[in-house]
C-alpha cells in the first residue's frame, strides 16, 4: 500500500513538472494565490469580490447548460423554457439556479462597490481598478436585462417595448439604436436572436475579460489595506508605506486570508441553491401575444426601482431624466478616483460619502418597494368598459366607427384622454389630427416614439387602418387637418420648373 502511494506521488510530481515545463503557468498561479497581503485585510468586509467571481462562474456553467436546450426564436423560446421547467429532469432547478444566481450576483457586486467606496479603496494607485469595476457593474446589469428578455413572456415582450421607446428618445442616434437593438423599428424575428447573442456571447466575453483585468490589477497593486483614521493617501508616499506594512504584517492570501472568502462564497452558493429549490425559476409568464396590450409589465427585481421612478415622473420630465441622470451618474462614478485620488480613506472622516450611500440605499429600497405594486403609469384611469363619447361618433363612416372600437378595445385611453376622460400619460387625442398628418399618425402607432411604445405587432392591418381613420376625424372645433408642408413645397417647385429648350421650341408645357 505504501509503495502504491509513493508511486502515485512520484507520478503526480512528474505530471506537474511536465505541464509546468510546457505551460509555465503553475508557478505563477501558485505565486499569485499566495501573494502577501496586510494581515488587517483578513476581514469579512473583504470577501465580496471573491464571492462575485464565484457567482460569475456559476452563471457561466448554468448558462452553457441552458443554451443546450434553449431555442432563441420567437416561436420556440417560450416553449423551450417550459420544456426545461416540466419535461427535463431538474431543468426547472437549473433555470432557478441561473435566475437566482443573477439576482445574488447583482446584490454582491453592489455591496462590493459600496464597500470599496466607503473604504476609499478607489484612491491612488487603484483608480483604474475602480473604473474597470464600474464597467463590470454595468455589464452585470446588462446581463440581467438581456436575461429577462430571453424569457420572452408577456412581461419581457412589453418591457422590451418600453425599453425600446426609452432608447428612441436619445437625440440623433435614437432611431438607429432601436433598429440595431431590435433588428427593425418593432419587436420582430431578429430581436430575440440579437439579445441571445448579447446575453450568451458579447456581454459574458466582455465580463470575463474585465474580471481578468480587474484581478490582475488587484494582484499588481495589492489588496487595499484596512483604512485607519488619519492615515492619508499621498501619491508620493503611499506605495512605499503599503510595501512596508506588507513586509511587517503580511500574510499569504492563500490560505491565511482566503479561508474567509471561501467560506463566504460557499454560504452564498448554498443560499442560491436554497432559493432555487424553495422558490423555483422565474417564469416564463404568459406567452407573448402582441394583440394583448391590457398588461402591466414588471421588470425583474433589480430594475423595479427604475420602473417606479418612471411611473411617478411627469411625462414632461421623463426624457430629460432618462437622458441626463444616467450619464451624470456614470460619469460621476468614473471621474471619482481621478478627482479624489488622495486624502482620507476612513468612512468616519468622510461624512459626505456616508450620507451619499445612505440616501441612495434608502431611495433604492423605497422605489423598489413601490415598484412591486405601482402601475407603469400612475395616471391610467380608463378601461375597455369606458365607451368613446357619443359626440365623436356622429356622422362617422362605418370604418371610422370601427376605429373607435379599436381605440376602446385596445385601451388606448389608458394613456390618452378623450373629451377630458382617460389617462394623462400621453397627449390628449381630441385634436390629434390637427397636430399630425395621416402618415405621421400611422408611423407613431406602428413604430412608437417619445413616451409611446411601438404597437406594430399589436394591431393587424385592418385595425390599424380603422384606428387611423377614426383618429383623423379628431379635430377640436373643426380645425383644419395637419398638412405636410414639404409636399406643398415639392408641388410648388414642380409648377416653377424651367422649360427645357426642346419644350420651348415645341410649345409644350412641363
Amino acid at each position: 500500500m505504501g509503495r502504491l502511494k509513493e508511486r502515485g506521488t512520484v507520478a503526480g510530481l512528474k505530471t506537474y513538472k511536465w505541464l509546468e515545463h510546457r505551460l509555465g503557468l503553475m508557478k505563477p498561479m501558485a505565486d499569485a494565490a499566495a501573494h502577501p497581503t496586510p494581515s488587517n485585510n483578513a476581514s469579512w468586509w473583504y470577501v465580496f469580490g471573491s464571492a462575485a467571481t464565484v457567482l460569475l462562474m456559476l452563471q457561466v456553467v448554468t448558462g452553457i447548460l441552458l443554451a443546450l436546450v434553449y431555442s432563441p426564436t420567437p416561436n420556440e423560446a417560450w416553449t423551450s423554457l417550459n420544456v426545461l421547467n416540466h419535461n427535463i429532469a431538474l431543468g426547472w432547478y437549473l433555470r432557478a439556479l441561473h435566475g437566482w444566481g443573477s439576482d445574488f450576483m447583482i446584490a454582491i457586486v453592489l455591496i462590493h462597490m459600496v464597500q470599496v467606496f466607503l473604504f476609499g479603496s478607489f484612491k491612488f494607485p487603484r483608480e483604474l481598478t475602480w473604473i474597470v469595476g464600474i464597467g463590470l457593474l454595468l455589464m452585470t446589469l446588462g446581463m440581467a436585462f438581456t436575461g429577462q428578455v430571453m424569457r420572452f413572456d408577456q412581461d419581457a415582450y412589453w418591457g422590451l417595448g418600453i425599453g425600446a421607446s426609452i432608447s428612441s428618445r436619445i437625440p440623433i442616434i435614437g432611431a438607429s439604436l432601436v433598429h440595431m437593438i431590435l433588428g427593425g423599428p418593432i419587436i420582430g424575428r431578429a430581436t430575440l436572436s440579437r439579445f441571445f447573442t448579447l446575453h450568451v456571447f458579447v456581454i459574458p466575453g466582455l465580463l470575463l475579460a474585465g474580471v481578468g483585468v480587474h484581478v490582475w490589477m488587484v494582484l499588481r497593486h495589492g489588496v487595499s489595506d484596512w483604512p485607519m483614521p488619519g492615515r492619508l493617501v499621498r501619491k508620493s508616499t503611499y506605495e512605499r508605506e503599503y510595501h512596508e506594512l506588507t513586509a511587517k504584517t503580511g500574510i499569504p492570501f492563500v490560505p491565511d486570508a482566503a479561508w474567509k472568502d471561501a467560506l463566504f462564497a460557499a454560504a452564498i452558493l448554498f443560499a442560491v441553491m436554497a432559493c432555487a429549490f424553495f422558490f423555483g425559476p422565474f417564469g416564463p409568464g404568459g406567452q407573448p401575444d402582441p394583440t394583448i396590450i391590457q398588461t402591466a409589465p414588471k421588470p425583474d427585481f433589480a430594475f423595479l426601482w427604475i420602473y417606479a421612478v418612471l411611473a411617478f415622473l411627469p411625462p414632461s420630465l421623463e426624457t430629460p431624466v432618462l437622458l441626463v441622470a444616467p450619464v451624470l451618474g456614470i460619469a460621476g462614478m468614473l471621474l471619482l478616483p481621478l478627482v479624489a485620488s488622495e486624502g482620507e480613506r476612513h468612512w468616519a472622516r468622510r461624512p459626505v460619502a456616508v450620507l451619499m450611500v445612505s440616501v441612495i440605499a434608502v431611495s433604492l429600497g423605497i422605489f423598489t418597494r413601490l415598484g412591486t405594486y405601482t402601475p407603469w403609469s400612475p395616471v391610467m384611469n380608463a378601461w375597455a368598459s369606458d365607451p368613446v363619447p357619443p359626440k365623436y361618433l356622429h356622422d362617422r363612416t362605418p370604418l371610422e366607427r370601427e376605429g373607435a372600437l379599436v381605440l376602446q378595445d385596445k385601451q388606448c385611453r389608458n394613456c390618452h384622454s378623450l373629451d377630458g376622460a382617460g389617462g394623462l400619460r400621453g397627449p390628449a387625442l381630441d385634436s390629434v389630427a390637427t397636430r399630425l398628418t395621416e402618415d405621421q399618425i400611422v408611423r407613431q402607432v406602428l413604430q412608437g416614439g417619445g413616451n409611446m411604445p411601438a404597437y406594430g405587432n399589436a394591431l393587424n392591418p385592418s385595425e390599424t387602418k380603422a384606428l387611423v381613420s377614426f383618429l383623423m376625424t379628431l379635430r377640436s372645433n373643426d380645425l383644419a387637418p395637419a398638412v405636410d408642408e414639404s409636399r406643398g413645397l415639392v408641388h410648388a417647385s414642380e409648377l416653377h420648373v424651367p422649360k427645357s429648350p426642346a419644350a420651348v421650341s415645341s410649345g409644350q408645357t412641363p
